[in-house]
């Protein structure tokens, strides 16, 4: 009866571990659509005021359906176009080495502003590549990100040893894409990169998912790290998907 007692309650923290488990990993999930959503919003409003297909409401034409409004040219013209253009990769820089420092709302409500300003930079997509592309690569990412990380999420394979691997990978390619961006302006070089970043972020994808399964048995039962670790991960998760979004845009995107 004592053994039957144990197995009884063995099955029923398991059954606990693992509705929390669930519950901890919505949460991740949560926070990374919303921060999708705030980048979806934001580039679309920005692109409704700063482009035009109306002649006589461009001050400049960018391709052979639009023109940028004043509030474009002034948005998206040198100097200002370069901050914009580059401050969602300094934005990262700075939440990669410091988001785990702050509280968790700080840590969200960075998140958020980060999300915005990658929807500030991303506007111009709307301009450059036909929509119905732009939904359809949309999403195939999703479908490979959700695979991807539903593998990470119960792979029984430690995928630990590959970390140094990825982070290398992703420095490489920031490095290799200034090169390429003010010295070099190789097309091949770009879509080369463009295809490295597919392959290094599913990764990324798939290590995340795993470690942020692991890191809940660590901080569960406190509210305050569980939710830190959820705003964390659901950044790390977002910019895999913003990056694996825009390489395979740029690899199979019709451009206007």
């Amino acid at each position: 009866m004592a053994d039957y007692d144990n197995q009884v309650l063995r099955g029923r923290g398991a059954q606990a571990i693992d509705q929390g488990l669930r519950s901890y990993m919505l949460g991740v999930y949560n926070y990374m659509m919303l921060g999708l959503a705030t980048t979806g919003l934001v580039a679309w409003a920005v692109f409704r005021f700063a482009f035009t297909t109306d002649a006589a409401l461009g001050v400049a034409k960018i391709n052979s359906v639009y023109y940028v409004t004043q509030l474009g040219y002034t948005l998206f013209a040198p100097p200002i176009g370069y901050l914009i253009m580059f401050s969602p990769l300094l934005f990262s820089l700075f939440l990669s080495f410091r988001i785990t420092s702050f509280s968790w709302r700080t840590g969200a409500g960075l998140f958020f502003a980060f999300s915005s300003v990658m929807g500030l930079s991303l506007s111009m997509i709307f301009a450059t590549y036909v929509a119905t592309d732009i939904v359809r690569i949309f999403f195939v990412t999703a479908i490979a990100f959700g695979g991807l990380s539903l593998w990470g999420y119960v792979t029984n394979m430690d995928l630990s040893p590959f970390r140094s691997f990825l982070i290398m990978g992703v420095w490489g390619i920031v490095g290799a894409s200034l090169a390429n961006f003010f010295f070099i302006g190789s097309t091949s070089l770009d879509l080369a990169l463009s295809v490295m970043t597919v392959f290094v972020f599913a990764g990324i994808t798939a290590y995340q998912t795993q470690a942020l399964k692991s890191l809940y048995f660590e901080v569960s039962g406190d509210g305050e790290a569980t939710q830190r670790v959820q705003v964390m991960g659901a950044y790390v998760l977002y910019v895999a998907f913003i990056n694996m979004f825009l390489a395979l845009l740029r690899l199979f995107g019709n451009r206007n």
